[in-house]
């Protein structure tokens, strides 16, 4: 508990100082309400995937998929959305799409758990398996083109402000900003407040012994997985109604980018600590460097030289802490 609470407090320290070096090297232009609201926008798919891959962490487990799980979800989503009948209401064609996405991504979890609950299979190959599999499907039904959605019933949701205009000086709040917020705070308190989140952390710190506390290790450890895979079809939701369209190259990456928001959060990758809050702060940290870098007209390639570099000084750390703190 010490070490994960010395972690969140280096992390939170570390986005303050970036937010300060970043917005006096860009002469003020960066901490203003406008800008601060982009970024949030910009990582409101990379965190929420990041919060499903936390309760996994935990466990000492990985997911290689989710970033395929969003491109298959966002097309099957957009194949059913534009087969519904037109004159559906679009709050209940939302919600019907949400269900759907969310049972794809939840069946795609329990197949990820199954070989490594049942066969002790290491996550690592199970889900790159499942990586392969679920982009491989998004391109199949897709025809490997985007399906553009039929309906307007997703444009609030994808590019929707609320209280926009009510202050001159402030933008708004986009939507998918509160659906992240949602997302946050509902599995903030399943993590640190349930005795769900005390097996995640139990199972995560020593398997065999929470087994024999007479937790049910199998059935926690394949609940983690369909939580990550629920979270893939709501970030696949949003990509959706962002772009008007369900496509097979979405989420390319995007379980790299999440992972890395994980362990930059302070989560350890060997299991037992971590947190949803810390994950979101390192997916923001993730998402300013990202803004800069973009700002500056960085290319692409050199941004994954410094993703890289940011994952192993958090790591680094882990393991420095690890050792100080014994």
């Amino acid at each position: 508990m010490k070490r994960t609470f010395i972690k969140l407090s280096l992390a939170l320290c570390a986005l303050i100082a970036v937010i300060v070096l970043v917005n006096a090297f860009t002469y003020g232009a960066f901490f203003t309400p406008g800008n601060i609201v982009n970024v949030l926008r910009q990582i409101t798919s990379n965190a929420i995937l990041a919060v499903g891959q936390t309760f996994v962490i935990i466990t000492a487990g990985i997911d290689l998929s989710v970033g395929s799980l969003v491109s298959l979800t966002g097309v099957v989503m957009a194949l059913f959305a534009n087969a519904m009948p037109a004159s559906i209401n679009g709050s209940v064609l939302v919600v019907l799409t949400l269900l759907l996405g969310a049972t794809v991504g939840g069946l795609a979890g329990w197949i990820n758990a199954f070989p490594v609950v049942r066969l002790g299979l290491p996550p690592f190959i199970t889900t790159l398996a499942m990586m392969l599999v679920a982009r491989g499907a998004a391109y199949e039904l897709s025809h490997g083109r985007p399906v553009p959605l039929n309906s307007d019933a997703f444009m609030s949701t994808g590019t929707g402000f609320l209280f926009r205009g009510m202050l001159p000086q402030l933008p708004g709040l986009p939507i998918p900003v509160l659906w992240l917020a949602v997302v946050v705070i509902v599995f903030a308190i399943v993590l640190g407040k349930t005795r769900f989140g005390r097996y995640v952390y139990a199972i995560g710190g020593n398997e065999e012994a929470a087994r024999l506390a007479g937790v049910r290790v199998g059935l926690i450890k394949t609940s983690v997985y369909v939580l990550s895979g629920i979270c893939a079809a709501i970030a696949g939701l949003l990509l959706m109604a962002r772009f008007a369209s369900g496509s097979p190259q979405t989420g390319t990456g995007y379980e790299l980018q999440a992972i890395a928001a994980v362990v930059v959060g302070g989560t350890s990758l060997v299991g037992g600590r971590g947190s949803i809050l810390g994950t979101f702060v390192g997916a923001f940290l993730i998402g300013i460097l990202n803004n800069v870098m973009n700002l500056h007209n960085i290319e692409s390639y050199a941004q994954e030289i410094v993703l890289g570099g940011v994952i192993l000084l958090a790591v680094i750390l882990d393991q420095t802490l690890k050792r100080v703190l014994k």
